[in-house]
């Protein structure tokens, strides 16, 4: 499309070349005639003014010199919009692949597509306009509710329930048991593992991440959280809406995460743990099985503290190099350190 009829559809103030046409969407860098940039910030400038990009999405009342804009007051969402139209989803073929297995007993909406060698069990429901990629595994009694992407290798163990545009990438697993034993009688005995795990509309499950059932309870993702690769969530968690999990952290059993919560890579969270609303936990945070983080603060380190009283610790802990060797000096003088 024109660089005049994009500017229409996500609402931008247009400067410079209307009638150029735009078939792709690149960064900064890249970017040739034909492609859509951003720049997100005024420190951007000097890589926007060198940019070959047909047009370069700013923030309003910014402007590059000898270039094609598109004014927005968020070029990175209005970024995502352009790509939408610049760049529309795969149409995938509808149907059922001879060699998938698809039980008598499921029921499948109108434009469903199922891949090569997909199982799906007895009693499982697929939405209208699902993907099942090759070789997902969909259990007893699984729900699918409208829109979802399974991407291949994708397991859902049975009686999983998964709401509206659930994406799910590669080698994720939903439901599996979680980690919960008793020791007795001098060896570990499995505590029943036949709770419920619950994902709501608009979550996005990143690859070889786990997700556990709930023992006796439920296992729930709120709508609209995003959650990464390499993710661990153990039994009975509830995490709120939009949240944002990052890489390898792991979340213990029967912990509580609040609405708008957003943790960085490598966080580990105790059991019975409580992260309130609209936290942010720094990437490698640790919180204790059974703490708080309250709603609205920001932690870091291990433990996890408040970020302002972990910065000091850390500056004070960089410190200690030169402190020892003042120490080592007044210790080979015979000296004392003054009290």
């Amino acid at each position: 499309m024109t660089v005049e009829e994009l500017a229409r559809l996500i609402g931008g103030e247009l400067r410079g070349e209307g009638k150029r046409e735009l078939r792709g969407i690149a960064a900064l860098e890249s970017a040739g005639p034909e492609e859509l940039a951003y720049a997100e910030s005024p420190r951007a400038g000097a890589r926007a003014a060198a940019s070959r990009a047909g047009a370069i999405l700013v923030p309003l009342g910014a402007s590059v010199v000898d270039k094609t804009t598109i004014a927005v007051p968020h070029p990175k969402l209005g970024f995502i919009r352009a790509a939408e139209a610049l760049r529309p989803p795969v149409r995938r073929v509808e149907g059922i692949h001879p060699t998938a297995i698809v039980s008598p007993e499921a029921a499948l909406a109108s434009g469903v597509s199922v891949g090569p060698y997909a199982v799906i069990e007895r009693g499982v429901r697929v939405g209208a306009g699902c993907s099942v990629g090759a070789s997902v595994f969909l259990g007893d009694g699984v729900g699918l509710g409208g829109g979802c992407v399974l991407h291949p290798r994708v397991t859902i163990y049975p009686g999983v329930s998964i709401g509206n545009r659930v994406i799910i990438h590669s080698g994720a697993v939903l439901g599996s048991d979680g980690f919960g034993y008793v020791f007795a009688e001098g060896r570990q005995q499995k505590f029943p593992q036949v709770g419920k795990l619950v994902v709501g509309d608009d979550v996005e499950i990143g690859a070889n991440t786990t997700v556990d059932r709930g023992s006796l309870g439920t296992t729930s993702i709120g709508e609209g959280t995003k959650i990464d690769n390499l993710v661990q969530i153990a039994h009975n968690v509830r995490i709120g809406r939009h949240a944002v999990i990052a890489a390898q952290t792991g979340i213990s059993g029967s912990v509580e995460v609040g609405d708008y919560v957003v943790m960085g890579g490598q966080v580990g969270i105790g059991d019975h743990a409580c992260i309130g609303s609209r936290a942010v936990l720094g990437g490698g945070a640790g919180v204790l099985p059974g703490k708080i983080v309250r709603p609205g603060t920001t932690v870091w380190g291990r433990p996890a503290r408040p970020l302002d009283e972990f910065k000091r610790m850390y500056a004070q802990l960089s410190r200690l190099p030169a402190l020892a060797e003042k120490v080592k000096e007044l210790s080979k003088g015979g000296g004392r350190s003054p009290s």
